[in-house]
């Protein structure tokens, strides 16, 4: 078994946070561009472009930025490890403000590459309840898939998560967001990628029922979760203090 490597220190962590939302909406928002301006007009080759450099981009940066941060890159997924114990209440806010300020670095940087204004407010209309059911399956999937891998296989979770995201941009009407953050920031993408502001706030409500709803099916289903949530992303990181208990 390995050894448990030590926390670098918070503003470290929120950096790490930061840096791997930001290169998240990049490949997001990037690739939303490229493909739709390749895919002339196919709206299903767009989509299929936008999801596989998603899925693995997001892997890639999990496995990257894992062993520093744990990489979160979504508030749900912040708060829902606060929740079990397993992270410091205290450190939400850095976490959670290094998410959304990462995620707008990186809309503006994918739409600056594209030759697009920094930032334009979409128009991509994403309402209805089909949409909002769309985002409180996405999400309670996300969870499931970090909070059972972290519990049973969890050198897997990068993959798992990345191959998670990837069917979800398939099976869900919404195209799973699953994501504050990433919500937050795609509304200034007048993009195929993008949401319009006024769709925001249904699906960031729908985005922490879901992940509620998960945590705590969850905390039910492995009554040792907080034992094992602090390796929901990150393997082997161990917390440099505690809290509780657990940190």
């Amino acid at each position: 078994m390995s050894e448990a490597r030590r926390q670098p220190p918070l503003a470290q962590r929120a950096v790490a946070e930061g840096v791997g939302t930001a290169l998240l909406l990049a490949t997001v928002v990037g690739s939303g561009i490229m493909g739709e301006r390749l895919a002339g007009g196919n709206l299903a080759v767009a989509l299929l472009a936008n999801t596989l450099a998603t899925g693995a981009g997001l892997v890639a940066l999990v496995l990257a930025f894992g062993p520093l941060s744990g990489a979160h890159f979504n508030p749900v997924v912040t708060l829902a490890v606060a929740w079990e114990r397993s992270f410091p209440w205290e450190e939400v806010p850095p976490y959670v403000g290094a998410q959304v300020v990462g995620a707008f670095v990186g809309v503006g940087v994918a739409n600056l590459m594209f030759e697009m204004p920094l930032f334009s407010l979409s128009r991509h209309a994403r309402q209805g309840p089909s949409q909002l059911l769309s985002e409180f399956v996405a999400t309670f999937g996300l969870l499931s898939v970090i909070w059972g891998c972290s519990r049973l296989r969890a050198a897997a979770v990068a993959f798992a998560v990345g191959a998670y995201i990837t069917a979800a941009y398939w099976f869900t009407a919404s195209t799973s967001f699953a994501n504050p953050a990433v919500t937050l920031a795609r509304a200034a993408s007048d993009t195929f990628a993008g949401i319009r502001p006024g769709d925001v706030p249904g699906f960031v409500v729908a985005q922490l029922c879901g992940g509620a709803a998960a945590t705590a099916l969850f905390r039910w289903l492995v009554p040792d979760l907080p034992v094992s949530a602090p390796r929901a992303v990150a393997p082997g990181l161990e917390p440099v203090a505690r809290h509780g208990g657990r940190q």
